[in-house]
């Protein structure tokens, strides 16, 4: 794969001073005027300390061509000649980040101009955190919740909490199970030393099977209320499509069946399967019946060969079962309706000393994992 590449002043490999805090990283395939939509909201940004990556996945309808980065400091656009999928061209920004920090942002969702300010902050307020999840309002109807965090069903599905809800329904600061990968904020050095994204998704639930991986190694999720975008929600690739059907069903299960410790995947596999039916029957009433069966049957098919392959997957679990299991939702209902499902703090946590550290003793990680 080859690739053109623009830029505006971005240092040369080994010459650079202190890197930016922060790498946005913009991945685009056909967005259209959302794209440039995305990158004004970061010139708005109140905290400036900030590098800009878009990767543009070949897409043919000029937003690429027609972007516009001026009077962002440090920017680059990355043009590559096929669509590698979301998953691998995240991975491609990481690899070129220079910031601490990886923080995603659709080409289809918005910033808040406090976003990274508020990012920065709870970097200081919880320094053990190396994973952070956004709130998300949607980009299209005024007052409604698009995300606040991907939760996850101990039964093996998951959902974006609070989506479609309204905002009064938005949970204070807390814990969720992972970020939305539209407004996820991740460690680099942690995203690149457990290989970011699994590629072979290409797009779809990667984000929660990232965040899977790192529940495993004992890496909590915080949710922040007050870090915030506008999201416009599967605009790009539309919410019931076949190409968001086949992907969404097959990559659930294939999270499933690769990170559930054994116990837990045995215990609740009956349940897996008629959830599984019964969401292939839901498929039939919304028009996506026939991606959705395929996905399922590619889905269970590759299962276990993807469960059997150590790429892309924690090795030895750092948290006991009974920990992990506390970080998903156990009522069906509470998925059945995308409720919002973010755990409060206990006290201690609010009130520990806030310390700035670049790396995170196991000592510390248990204590927040373990809430």
């Amino acid at each position: 794969m080859t690739r053109v590449s623009e830029a505006t002043d971005i240092p040369s490999p080994g010459t650079e001073a202190k890197g930016p805090d922060y790498s946005v990283i913009i991945v685009n395939y056909n967005g259209g005027a959302y794209l440039q939509a995305a990158v004004e909201s970061l010139k708005q940004q109140t905290y400036q300390n900030f590098e800009l990556i878009v990767i543009d996945n070949a897409s043919q309808d000029g937003s690429a061509d027609q972007l516009d980065l001026s009077g962002l400091t440090q920017a680059q656009l990355v043009k590559n000649t096929d669509n590698t999928g979301f998953a691998a061209a995240n991975n491609q920004a990481a690899k070129l980040a220079r910031g601490r920090w990886l923080a995603l942002l659709n080409p289809d969702a918005t910033a808040a101009p406090d976003w990274l300010e508020q990012l920065h902050l709870a970097g200081q307020r919880f320094p053990d955190c190396r994973v952070f999840a956004c709130t998300q309002y949607s980009l299209d109807e005024e007052g409604i919740l698009d995300g606040t965090g991907d939760a996850y069903l101990v039964l093996g599905v998951p959902w974006r909490g609070g989506f479609g809800h309204p905002v009064s329904r938005l949970p204070d600061t807390g814990l969720c199970f992972s970020p939305c990968g539209a407004g996820a904020v991740y460690d680099r050095e942690l995203f690149l030393r457990i290989g970011g994204f699994d590629e072979r998704y290409f797009c779809y639930c990667e984000d929660v099977d990232i965040g899977f991986r790192l529940q495993l190694m004992g890496e909590p999720c915080v949710f922040l209320k007050d870090a915030a975008i506008q999201h416009a929600g599967s605009a790009i690739s539309g919410r019931h499509s076949a190409f968001s059907s086949y992907h969404g069903t097959r990559n659930r299960i294939w999270t499933y069946f690769k990170n559930m410790p054994l116990a837990l995947l045995l215990l609740t596999l009956p349940a897996h399967l008629l959830i599984s039916v019964y969401l292939i029957l839901r498929s039939a009433m919304i028009g996506c019946f026939v991606p959705t069966l395929r996905g399922t049957w590619h889905g269970f098919r590759d299962a276990f060969a993807i469960r059997a392959n150590d790429r892309w997957k924690t090795g030895k679990r750092k948290v006991s079962v009974w920990t992990l299991s506390r970080t998903m939702a156990w009522n069906p209902f509470t998925m059945n309706r995308r409720l919002p499902h973010v755990r409060p703090f206990s006290a201690d946590i609010e009130k520990r000393p806030q310390k700035q550290s670049a790396s995170v003793s196991a000592e510390r990680v248990t204590h927040l994992s373990d809430i």
